[in-house]
């Protein structure tokens, strides 16, 4: 537990420089409504990162997010004070984000900030959750706290109405321009979010950053391929995880002893499932739901490669994180999917340009025919970035917006 500076900051007022003429240490206030490890996607081990490394840099760190453990359990993160605010529950329905979860979140995290908002100098979160993004810059100004929100996605209007309907979908719509509107700083992840951010905040300044990955992140040479392709992240519709059933089918005919480990849960696992025994691949594909880190990593480190079919993607992270050990990735090429936007064909990759299992089978071949090389120039190509693409590459401009 961390103990916070009882003293406002003013949003107005220069830095204040300590004695020995550095910059004074940061309040920084972090809110998302997951915590990694009891929630796996990117974006969670993102914040827990960026809160550890600030701790770790001398900043006072506090984490807001939902109750996501057992009463017998205490979340731990080294240095950094973690706030529940409320039970998490479930987050989705059969398809989509539930409302309630959002709503109530957001008034804990709004009721919070009236109540201790002065004890920090920047709030840090997620612009998709746009209820709660709303709630925080409601507060900003009234407790002199500046407001950085990451734009992992920024989504048309095509797929508001897909995701929402009609009337939900514009009242989506809206709130995502009434954020984007607000006085905050903006990051984005991708090319393809800070152009859609550009069109709505015209004449801003939108930084893409990608370093996402710790900086110890450096692996030693890449290991011989198993026969075996990895899914990371929530089994929800829009991560396609069921694709990868047939496509697994049509490649086992050239490649027999060929396995799949699909991990993480979600409300589409359950299809997965089915699919799976309809295949009558049960003992060829394993759904082991959330594991701890170091088994997915071993996992990972022997895979010949991820497949992420997601039509839906701020960043693609576990495509880095595979590109450090060697391992590359199938990955559908989407209009709403910035993943793609890390793939060098034939270098640490392959794309697809549809779920069709003859074509998803064909790319997972041609990863097992490049062999051994395709591994090292993957490995390559990871090194060749990692200045971008470690939090080293990031942490100088988010400290910077944190004291602008």
């Amino acid at each position: 537990m961390i103990r916070r500076p009882a003293s406002p900051a003013s949003s107005c007022a220069p830095e204040r420089p300590q004695r020995d003429g550095a910059p004074r240490p940061l309040r920084v206030c972090i809110v998302y409504d997951c915590l990694y490890p009891w929630s796996i996607g990117g974006a969670e081990r993102w914040y827990r990162r960026l809160a550890e490394r600030l701790k770790r840099d001398g900043h006072a760190v506090t984490y807001l997010t939902a109750m996501q453990w057992s009463a017998t359990e205490t979340p731990h993160v080294p240095g950094v004070q973690v706030i529940a605010l409320g039970a998490r529950g479930n987050r989705y329905d059969s398809k989509r984000r539930r409302i309630g979860p959002v709503f109530r979140f957001a008034l804990a995290v709004w009721w919070h900030l009236l109540r201790h908002g002065r004890e920090y100098d920047v709030v840090h979160a997620s612009a998709l959750a746009s209820v709660c993004a709303l709630a925080i810059g409601s507060l900003a100004r009234a407790k002199g706290f500046r407001v950085v929100l990451d734009w992992w996605e920024v989504w048309p209007w095509r797929y508001w109405r897909a995701y929402l309907g009609p009337v939900g979908g514009a009242a989506g719509l809206l709130a995502q321009r009434a954020v984007a509107m607000m006085p905050h700083t903006p990051f984005t992840y991708s090319c393809l979010h800070q152009h859609r951010l550009r069109k709505i905040r015209r004449g801003s300044h939108v930084p893409v950053l990608r370093g996402l990955l710790p900086v110890e992140a450096f692996s030693a040479s890449p290991l011989r391929a198993e026969p075996s392709v990895v899914y990371l992240g929530r089994h929800i519709p829009e991560k396609q995880v069921t694709a990868i059933v047939p496509a697994l089918a049509l490649a086992r005919q050239h490649l027999s002893d060929l396995r799949a480990v699909l991990f993480g849960e979600g409300p589409s696992r359950a299809s997965t499932r089915r699919a799976v025994a309809a295949a009558g691949l049960a003992r060829a594909i394993d759904l082991p739901g959330f594991v701890p880190e170091p088994v997915v990593r071993e996992q990972l480190r022997h895979a010949l490669c991820v497949v992420l079919l997601s039509r839906r993607e701020g960043f693609g992270l576990v495509v880095a994180e595979a590109a450090v050990l060697g391992v590359p990735s199938v990955v559908l090429d989407h209009p709403d999917s910035a993943a793609s936007e890390l793939i060098v064909e034939g270098v640490n990759g392959v794309l697809c340009h549809s779920t069709d299992p003859n074509e998803i089978a064909s790319a997972i071949l041609r990863i097992h025919e490049a062999g051994f090389g395709l591994r090292l120039e993957t490995q390559r190509w990871f090194a060749a970035n990692a200045a971008r693409l470690t939090i080293d590459g990031s942490l100088p401009t988010i400290v910077e917006a944190y004291r602008a």
